[in-house]
């Protein structure tokens, strides 16, 4: 691939939860928001899926897109399963817990497939003192408000590191 045309191709990023309907489509649809609030939708895009696949071609939890209409988010990205080759397609491979991130890890062939996997909370700023994102689907409304802000905490953090990464 030429210089040029590693400019030209984007930052792939996708997120992942269990089972695509709560935290990783939440996640997906906040970074969404902020690769457009820096005029970044040329450059990076983003995904997300479960490692699951119990909920393949839903929408998102209901509360999760109540909770995040509130906040002016759109979660309306379809459930998927994580699959092998995203491994491949994707630059960065962010996991809500350590479960999913082992789950993840047993997927890569190669070191470098390894070194995209990351936990969304490494790049937490405001809640570092959380280790993992908390899946909510059988809490009640605050579970769903702190995913939210420790989404929201973790995805501007991400972006200023990929800034950084690749001067953008």
């Amino acid at each position: 691939m030429t210089f040029t045309e590693e400019k030209k191709k984007k930052i792939r990023l996708l997120f992942v939860c269990l089972g695509n309907i709560c935290r990783s489509p939440a996640a997906e649809g906040i970074m969404a928001a902020v690769v457009e609030k820096y005029d970044l939708q040329g450059v990076i895009e983003v995904d997300s899926a479960g490692t699951s696949g119990w909920h393949d071609g839903e929408l998102p939890d209901d509360r999760m897109r109540s909770h995040g209409e509130r906040r002016g988010y759109d979660f309306c990205s379809r459930a998927r399963k994580f699959k092998k080759a995203d491994l491949h397609d994707f630059d960065y491979i962010v996991v809500m817990d350590r479960q999913i991130f082992d789950d993840v890890r047993a997927f890569a062939i190669n070191q470098e497939q390894k070194d995209k996997i990351h936990m969304m909370t490494e790049y937490s700023r405001q809640y570092a003192h959380h280790d993992h994102i908390p899946d909510p689907y059988y809490g009640g409304a605050s579970g769903f408000e702190l995913v939210l802000d420790l989404l929201e905490d973790a995805c501007e953090g991400l972006l200023q590191s990929i800034r950084q990464r690749y001067s953008l």
